[in-house]
Formats: C-alpha cells, structure tokens, sequence
C-alpha cells in the first residue's frame, strides 16, 4: 500500500490522551486536562435551549450569525477600543482550534516561514508543517519567561510570514507585558509580517497583569488575525464556539478556509454566546477573581509540600518545578508515576517542546473545584511522606 500522510502516520498520540486515559484507570484526580469541572453560567445555558425552539436550526451564515458576530464587534469595542466591523471582520468558527486552523490556511504558502514560541500549545506546530511551510522557534526559558529579544530578532528573515503569539499563554500562564507586545510589533513592521494572536484566556488574568491585544498597537490592526474562545470565556469547553476578528481582507481569506473545514457551527450555541458577551463587567471581573483564588489555593498547597511553582499570570494552568522532591525521573516519568501512586495526574511540560526540553517542570491545571483541588494536594503529600521507593522512577 501507498503511503498516507507522512506527518500524520509519524504523529503519536497526545500526551494529554495518554495521561487522561492512565487517570481513568487509575481513579486519579485529573489536573492536566485543562477544562472546568464545573458547567458554565446557567443563564446562557438555557438561551441555547431555548434558541433550539425557535425553528432556525438550519445552516446558519458561513462566518456566523448576526447576533453573534455582532457581540463579537461590541466586545472588542467594549473590553479593547477595537474598532471591528460586524460584518465583514468577524468569522465564527467551530472553537477556537479551528479558528487557529483556518488563520493559519489563510495566511501561509508553502516555504513561507512561521515564527513560533515555545513551549507552545501542540495543535501549532502540525499545522504549519502540514501546511508546507517552516517552522522557526524561538524559545521562553524558566523560570521568567521573558521574551528573548535578541533571538527572535535573528528569527525573521525576507521570508517570515508570520508570528503566532499566544497570550496568556499555555502552558507558561505568561501575559505579554505592553514593552514585549511593542518590541514584537516593531519587528512585524520591519518584515513586513502577520501575527495570529490566539488570546483565548483573554478574560483570565490575574491581579497585577493586563491582557493587551497585539491589535490595539499603532499600526498593528490590518496585520493582526484575533482569535477568540467562548468555551474559555464561559466555561462551556465542550461547546467548541470560537470567532477571528481582524480586516475585512484577512477575514475573508479565513472564511474561505473555515468554509473547507466545518463550514458552519450550531446557531443555537452561537446566540447563546452572543448573549453571554453582553453580560456585566461583574461576571468578567469575578470569573478571573475565583480562578485567581483557585491558582492561590493550588500554588501555596504545592509549596508546602516541597514543590517550587513559577509566576501564573493568566489561563488555567501552573507551572512546578519537581526537581526538589528527590524524585529520579523526568516528567513524562514523574507524571505517570504521580498518577499510578498519588493519584493525581498532570502533563509534563516537555510535552509543549519541539526538541530538547526542560525536564523538571509540570503542568498543573487549577480550574477545578477547590474541594477536588484540596483532595489533590492532599494526595501529593501523602505520597511524597511515603517511603522512597515508591516515588522512584
């Protein structure tokens, strides 16, 4: 038989599958999967139940439904100062992974390179590559995550395309600073270059930190692709409703692609969005206040039991740094064992690596109930006053 896809055939299954299959066999609480346990606002949820009944449960418009697409514009008016058409600069798509998919089908041709950031989401990097075009990594080291100005600089060449930026970032929890956005910015002017800023923790930031869209920059909108994530937004995950806001001449570029895709997503889902974007400031505010008590809760837990936690700025997710446990193993190794002994499962952060990796740090996932997340440090410190043999590798 004639070969299929390369790439495809040579990708393994995901860390995350793995790990969340090695949880259910071995009853341990799931802290590396990074959805709530806790279904979202029940105000929305009954608009989509009702939408289900009011007889337009066909084909919705390709790039959305006027309600929504009209929420979309308001909210980035509202939140940002963004000046987006409702018509013509949004497009909804079937979450926000497909959202990243057609962004990056619209913008790359073969042999173009783009710029990416480790460690990074790991849908990225496929991609660009099944796309033909050349990754160029520029890496975040422990434990700050400062931008490497120097070695993204000597990443663009005549033939950049196109930086992807995540901010807040998965897994670091990094919210680009307003002096890191405007050094970024400079260099897509100089390369003339596009950025597809996935901003779907935009609403999860913490005390101290700002999320500022690239777009909002001088001179960024017409070079900037904004994706945005209810299922983050809202706590509905599993809803997969998310939309690009940008020019109206790279949005119907991405329509074409998100038109090749899934074509279309739920019209219900999609009214039920458009009226949680209008919801009051509160229920933004006190979203990003309980998941902030939640990191709190979770990072001076996995303190006091003798791990070192980095700064988590935004998203769901908290780095520690294993290395003072004792533990005589790497993460992939530490993870699975954790989840066999302690029973509690998290992803190894060399999992968001393309090459040679970190190999003491992990991911931990606090949008969890805080009953479920006390459970868990509970287990950990159990396990690690257990004698040494059953922590070893």
């Amino acid at each position: 038989m004639k070969p299929a896809n390369l790439l495809l055939e040579q990708t393994g299954t995901t860390i995350f599958t793995l790990m969340s299959a090695l949880a259910v066999q071995h009853g341990a609480l799931n802290l590396g999967q990074g959805f709530p346990d806790t279904e979202g606002p029940a105000d929305i949820v009954e608009q989509a139940a009702l939408a289900l009944g009011d007889h337009r449960n066909q084909y919705p418009p390709l790039t959305g439904t006027p309600e929504l697409k009209s929420a979309v514009a308001a909210a980035n008016k509202r939140f940002y100062g963004l000046d987006i058409d409702p018509v013509s600069g949004v497009c909804v798509t079937s979450g926000a992974t497909e959202a990243l998919t057609a962004c990056l089908i619209a913008l790359l041709n073969p042999g173009d390179e783009a710029i990416l950031i480790e460690p990074l989401y790991d849908t990225y990097l496929p991609v660009v590559k099944l796309l033909g075009a050349i990754p160029k990594l520029v890496r975040l080291e422990p434990p700050s995550w400062e931008l490497p100005r120097a070695e993204l600089a000597a990443a663009f060449s005549p033939r950049t395309k196109l930086l992807l930026l995540n901010s807040p970032m998965n897994p670091t929890g990094k919210v680009f600073t307003p002096d890191e956005l405007s050094f970024i910015a400079g260099l897509l002017e100089t390369h003339d270059s596009y950025a597809i800023c996935d901003e779907v923790y935009e609403h999860l930031v913490f005390a101290g930190a700002r999320h500022i869209p690239l777009m909002a920059l001088p001179g960024m909108f017409d070079r900037c692709l904004r994706i945005g994530s209810a299922g983050k937004t809202f706590s509905l995950t599993g809803w997969k409703v998310g939309y690009v806001s940008g020019p109206a001449r790279l949005i119907g570029l991405v329509a074409k692609a998100h038109q090749n895709l899934t074509f279309t997503t739920a019209p219900n889902l999609q009214r039920a969005v458009a009226y949680g974007l209008g919801k009051e400031d509160a229920y933004f505010s006190t979203l990003a206040a309980e998941l902030q008590a939640r990191r709190d809760l979770l990072r001076q837990g996995l303190e006091a039991i003798g791990f070192k936690t980095l700064a988590t700025d935004g998203s769901y997710f908290i780095t520690a740094d294993f290395s003072g446990l004792g533990f005589d193993g790497d993460d992939v190794a530490f993870c699975r064992v954790i989840t066999e002994q302690a029973g509690v499962t998290a992803i190894p952060v060399s999992a968001f690596y393309a090459g040679p990796a970190p190999r003491q740090f992990v991911r931990f996932a606090f949008c969890k109930q805080p009953a479920l997340l006390e459970q868990a440090i509970a287990r950990l410190k159990g396990w690690i006053a257990s004698p040494p043999l059953t922590r070893g590798a």
